[in-house]
């Protein structure tokens, strides 16, 4: 039995195709919009390998083509929308902003358009942990300083602002605004995971590809900060804990109205180099490293206050730093190659 229709847009990148799979387990109706630029259909041919009675739909398109996303959305009954899509990589957002603008704010204020047309006001955005930009404190509630250090953080909190700003027009919108932390991992089955293009800009994926030969060594930026062991410290969550708090968020959409911006993570730090103990202990690999110098506009610590995520969606993350890397693990070393793996 179905519980309504979901659009995601971007449902083939990493985290939309692990919330394919908990959606339709959930038994929603799933309807992906993803250009492919940053992801590939396979994932969710794997999606479909793992829930058999998904029903899941897929569009290859640019969220910016406000017409031909306007068809889409004209012959289905939507429910709601979990908009993932947009460029992600902090560092080449710093090389191209305006691409960073063009893409990231077009597509949603393309996508906001077709959703006011034929009247959908439920939407969760997935927002990110660099709105806050270097915190003054932790562990950091939703209370704190929004000041991005960076293009790609910028356009995560500018499209925060275009959704407050609906949100407060018109009582009808419900919008959650999750602010993840740092999403690592893969589905148990090791049948979907992160596959990055080129070379990946998280810690996670790089770490997994150093244990599985892709890549000779890991390159630690800064040993010098204020943290236990000198290395920058982060919150780092299951990706599976992070798209059960988008059904949870979806869910608690039905009584929540105006707009709500809720953390995602565990409220605990680790650091690179505990990920890289932990990432050993899953491989049983080495994963050989270099310190570099810092990274400019790099926080010495970041991890959240999850309270408001408990209190507003009943969601917490429930799952460990060593059941991360050991599914992390799984994926990489049964998909070498990621989604090109013969």
């Amino acid at each position: 039995m179905s519980n309504g229709t979901l659009l995601l847009t971007g449902g083939a990148g990493y985290i939309g195709s692990h919330a394919c799979v908990v959606l339709t387990e959930a038994g929603y109706r799933v309807i992906v919009v993803d250009d492919l630029v940053n992801s590939s259909a396979t994932s969710l041919d794997r999606v479909r390998e793992l829930v058999p009675s998904a029903s899941l739909a897929f569009h290859e398109l640019d969220l910016r083509d406000t017409a031909g996303l306007d068809k889409i959305v004209a012959a289905e009954p939507i429910d709601g929308v979990i908009h993932f899509a947009g460029l992600k990589a902090v560092g080449e957002s710093v090389e191209q902003p305006l691409r960073y603008y063009q893409v990231n704010l077009g597509a949603t204020m393309s996508l906001l358009d077709v959703l006011t047309r034929h009247n959908i006001r439920r939407v969760v955005f997935s927002s990110s942990a660099t709105v806050y930009g270097i915190p003054d404190a932790v562990p950091i509630d939703e209370s704190a300083p929004l000041r991005c250090t960076n293009p790609y953080g910028r356009t995560k909190l500018m499209i925060e602002e275009m959704l407050v700003d609906l949100a407060a027009s018109d009582p009808a919108w419900r919008i959650a605004l999750l602010r993840y932390f740092n999403p690592v991992g893969a589905h148990p089955s090791g049948c979907i995971g992160e596959d990055p293009n080129g070379i990946p800009n998280n810690l996670m994926p790089y770490v997994m590809q150093v244990a599985v030969g892709r890549r000779a060594h890991l390159t630690v930026f800064g040993n010098d900060y204020e943290t236990p062991d000198g290395t920058g410290v982060r919150d780092y969550i299951h990706v599976m804990d992070l798209v059960e708090g988008h059904l949870a968020a979806i869910r608690a959409l039905d009584h929540l109205t105006g707009s709500h911006a809720v953390n995602l993570g565990t409220g605990t730090g680790y650091s690179v180099l505990d990920m890289v103990r932990a990432a050993e202990r899953a491989s049983g690999a080495e994963v050989p490293y270099v310190v570099g110098p810092r990274r400019a506009g790099d926080a010495a610590s970041s991890y959240c206050d999850p309270a408001r995520a408990h209190d507003l969606l009943a969601w917490e993350a429930t799952r460990g730093l060593d059941e991360m890397c050991a599914d992390a693990w799984r994926w990489q070393s049964s998909n070498p190659a990621g989604y090109a793996t013969p």
